[in-house]
């Protein structure tokens, strides 16, 4: 029996699926078959499925939250299942600041170590202690330590050597007792009175302003990486385009703005289908419906081509792609 995908991921392709599966109980794994092609969703922020996926998806749901107060933090222990801006709340609401740069980033607890989630100077990694998945060979769940999930830039172990062999069943999140607030980035460096309270409410302000709500007008989130490239091709960018956001990555490199490199190669607006570049933030691509996988793929490599034109920096999209089978990457060679 074919189930549909669209109300199971936020950009809302018509697609379809074999079996759908939601996962409350731990237990619920050891029983699950992994045999055939599977998928594992949190609440589809950030995956689209662009075909008929002809096997199963696999949703986590599992909830709680448990803290543990130590000397110097708070220890969180989160269920994949648990939204991620509700656990920002409600660790405020606990007065155990830290987690608020990344209010409001759509998604679950357990989608956000995969690509290590960030925003306005703050990257998850910061906070994590621990994270805890089932093994599907083994049947059993491990722990691996902050250092040992390899967190980079929009990257984790998760993405590559633990692919489609692990399932995140728990996050542990360590937040210091001492804050210390991060206003590195835009409108944060203008707050006078600041609290976690007061940069929560500027973050969210922030985004809601140029990131459409997802659940009212359909979009995946930010859909490309800032692009990381070495301090000279930086300078030799800067002497022509003085205007280039840029943003310290290590002694080598820096991180530059996607958003604004599609809205200087003209991008804004453009429109396939009912895909387009949204008018207020170009890092984000909306869809009004009526269309297909194959107009997101056109979007996409369109976008990759009008920034190499302009700039020769290669655009990575930060969305998982779905095809019928597995998940897809598209590049200025083609489809991988």
């Amino acid at each position: 029996m074919a189930h549909s995908l669209q109300a199971f991921h936020t950009f809302s392709l018509p697609s379809q699926c074999s079996t759908i599966t939601e996962i409350t109980d731990l237990n619920q794994l050891q029983q699950q078959s992994f045999a055939s092609p599977f998928c594992i969703l949190g609440e589809g922020s950030n995956t689209v499925f662009l075909d008929d996926y002809q096997g199963t998806v696999i949703k986590m749901a599992t909830k709680g939250i448990t803290v543990t107060q130590r000397e110097h933090d708070y220890l969180l222990d989160v269920a994949a299942g648990e939204n991620w801006h509700q656990l920002v709340v409600y660790t405020l609401a606990h007065t155990m600041p830290g987690l608020e740069n990344l209010a409001l980033i759509p998604g679950t607890v357990g989608a956000a170590p995969v690509q290590n989630i960030g925003a306005y100077g703050v990257e998850l990694a910061k906070y994590v202690d621990y994270v805890d998945y089932f093994d599907i060979a083994s049947k059993k769940i491990v722990r691996l330590s902050k250092d040992a999930c390899l967190f980079g830039y929009r990257d984790s172990i998760f993405k590559h050597c633990l692919k489609n062999k692990v399932v995140i069943v728990q996050v542990g999140l360590c937040l210091p007792k001492l804050w210390q607030p991060e206003l590195s980035y835009g409108p944060l460096k203008q707050l006078e009175h600041v609290t976690p309270h007061t940069i929560f409410d500027q973050v969210i302000k922030t985004r809601s302003s140029k990131l459409p709500d997802p659940y009212t007008l359909a979009n995946a989130g930010s859909f490309f990486k800032n692009p990381i490239i070495k301090n000279d091709r930086l300078k030799v960018l800067l002497k022509k385009y003085p205007q280039l956001p840029h943003y310290h990555y290590d002694d080598n490199h820096h991180k530059v703005a996607a958003g604004w490199l599609i809205e200087q190669a003209g991008l804004k607006g453009f429109r396939i289908a009912g895909i387009e570049v949204h008018q207020q933030q170009a890092l984000v691509l909306v869809n009004y419906g009526e269309s297909a996988g194959s107009d997101l793929i056109a979007m996409v490599k369109h976008i990759q081509q009008q920034v190499w034109q302009c700039y020769e920096i290669s655009l990575q999209h930060e969305v998982r792609l779905m095809t019928k089978r597995d998940e897809c990457h598209l590049d200025l060679g083609g489809i991988a």
